[in-house]
């Protein structure tokens, strides 16, 4: 059993907690994160869903993802399930979530940063994830076009790709 911190609808914490997939009372958030990983060249490293998983099985999706754990801060669970889901450390200190995207039941933090991972160092968490690849935003808009990439917003996608060229994002 999973446990996430609640939090009300200003993310400030309720002091409680509630299993990760359970049902919520009137509000009470979660928070989830994904990391995007883009090289110099400007493509996005995507992940392929393993078919056990329960959402979007099977389906392409951004380089990382997944929920908060109880006492961890939206930094520390992106580092945690950037290591679990790629095999490698990944540092955020100093950074704060690049977009904030609200759903019903919470927030889900977007880190965006610049790396080139080469990807035979990946140790890909066999759970998880069953492949992963380099995508430019073309390929990656044919993908959500088949069915194949969860089904987010063309324009958030974009938006994505946009960001990763501002604000100075950091490339250590």
């Amino acid at each position: 059993m999973e446990l996430v911190d609640l939090y009300d609808e200003n993310r400030l914490s309720l002091g409680r907690t509630a299993e990760r997939s359970g049902p919520r009372g009137p509000g009470e958030y979660r928070m989830v994160v994904h990391v995007c990983v883009f090289d110099r060249q400007g493509r996005l490293l995507i992940q392929q869903r393993t078919p056990e998983k329960l959402l979007f099985p099977s389906l392409w999706d951004v380089s990382v993802g997944g929920g908060v754990d109880t006492g961890e801060t939206s930094r520390q669970g992106a580092e945690r399930e950037f290591r679990e889901e790629l095999g490698i450390s990944l540092d955020l200190g100093g950074l704060r979530p690049s977009v904030t995207v609200n759903f019903d039941g919470g927030f889900d933090d977007f880190y965006i940063l610049t790396r080139d991972l080469p990807l035979e160092k990946l140790t890909l968490q066999k759970e998880e994830v069953r492949a992963v690849r380099w995508a430019s935003l073309g390929e990656i808009l044919d993908l959500l076009a088949q069915g194949a990439f969860i089904p987010y917003p063309e324009s958030f996608l974009r938006f994505l790709f946009d960001m990763r060229e501002q604000f100075g994002f950091p490339t250590k």
